[in-house]
């Protein structure tokens, strides 16, 4: 059953990098084009930082940092002590996205951000950066709303 999770993750690099070399080969950067008028534009940058260009031009460090947390997201999609389709569906959305940005960083030696929310101030980011959001939020849900452990003590 863990491959079928293997294949989310396959399926949002595949997504990722898709529009990623969409955009670089089809934008110059700082182009813009709204694609869904008010709410998204394509706004070709370059981030050679992490979320919101913090600790840009530090490398060696999202070399690390990647290279632990796609260890550790594969390890909590084996482990069978964590069986929850949600927990799961999170974990391989997280490694999906995490892939998609360590190929950048690899290859590129920064991250390609493109898509722009017109209806609200809020930077911009890529398809890799949504996945990692939602995958966090769905582990967050499951481990507030869903996981139990035998020993709590019920009051």
């Amino acid at each position: 059953m863990q491959y079928l999770y293997l294949i989310i993750s396959l399926l949002v690099v595949v997504a990722d990098q898709g529009l990623k070399s969409y955009i670089v080969n089809n934008y110059s950067v700082g182009e813009v084009h709204q694609i869904i008028p008010g709410v998204l534009s394509f706004d070709y940058l370059q981030n050679n930082g992490a979320a919101w260009n913090i600790l840009p031009g530090k490398m060696w460090l999202f070399y690390i940092i990647s290279i632990i947390a796609i260890g550790a997201c594969v390890y909590f999609l084996f482990n069978k002590k964590y069986t929850s389709k949600l927990f799961d569906i999170g974990i391989a959305l997280v490694l999906g996205g995490i892939i998609g940005n360590f190929i950048d960083r690899l290859h590129l030696k920064y991250v390609v951000d493109m898509l722009q929310l017109d209806f609200i101030h809020f930077n911009i980011f890529n398809i890799a950066d949504s996945a990692i959001t939602i995958g966090v939020i769905l582990i967050f849900i499951y481990l507030i709303f869903f996981d139990k452990d035998e020993n709590d003590v019920k009051i």
